[in-house]
């Protein structure tokens, strides 16, 4: 696992090659992949909006203004958040098999899953910024991710498919937008949740 996350930061077009030649299954990736990645941003949000909570900037006062979670509320939290981000992979690998439909290779739903589980590791490295919650800090990190997320897309799913890079631009930029989407959707019920928590303490 570790050797793919490398890989794909460092030299993400022979990571791809060697990815596909492996012929993975969804159980393994996310038992060695997704399962632990996820976990990351899950973590680091925990730990950050328990014992540090979200930093708002400096009250009239002067004093910090810092929203914190109490801990129970956190679990609960943590739970929903870790599965609606393995179910937004599995959505993902669903529009990659969705677009590949159209493409002579047509890989399989599983290859498709596979697929979308690595391309989100720089979104889920990225949460790594949630275990000190400043709101610009996280913004900035998520669309770092974001934009290496899409590079990687554009990068792999060419040769995913078995098509040419103009081909390939098409079809990558049909799954960003569909990816953006499905983040923004996954953003808005992470803020919900937090602030919810917040709510409750």
């Amino acid at each position: 696992m570790i050797n793919h996350v490398w890989g794909l930061l460092t030299h993400p077009n022979r990571e791809w090659q060697e990815i596909s030649s492996e012929n993975e299954t969804v159980s393994h990736l996310y038992g060695h992949h997704v399962l632990l990645l996820a976990a990351v941003p899950v973590v680091c949000s925990f730990i950050g909006t328990t014992l540090v909570g979200w930093h708002f900037g400096t009250s009239e006062t002067g004093l910090a203004e810092r929203v914190q979670v109490a801990p129970s509320t956190a679990v609960l939290l943590a739970i929903i958040f870790y599965a609606l981000i393995l179910a937004a992979v599995w959505l993902m690998g669903n529009v990659v098999h969705w677009l590949a439909r159209r493409y002579p290779s047509r890989p399989s739903l599983n290859r498709c899953v596979v697929f979308a589980g690595y391309m989100a590791t720089p979104m889920f490295l990225s949460g790594i910024v949630a275990l000190y919650p400043i709101v610009w800090l996280c913004l900035l990190a998520g669309i770092v991710g974001l934009c290496y997320t899409a590079y990687l897309l554009f990068a792999g799913l060419p040769s995913f498919l078995g098509i040419d890079r103009g081909e390939g631009l098409r079809a990558s930029s049909a799954a960003l937008a569909i990816g953006i989407l499905v983040l923004e959707a996954l953003l808005a019920l992470t803020v919900l949740l937090w602030s919810y928590g917040a709510a409750l303490v």
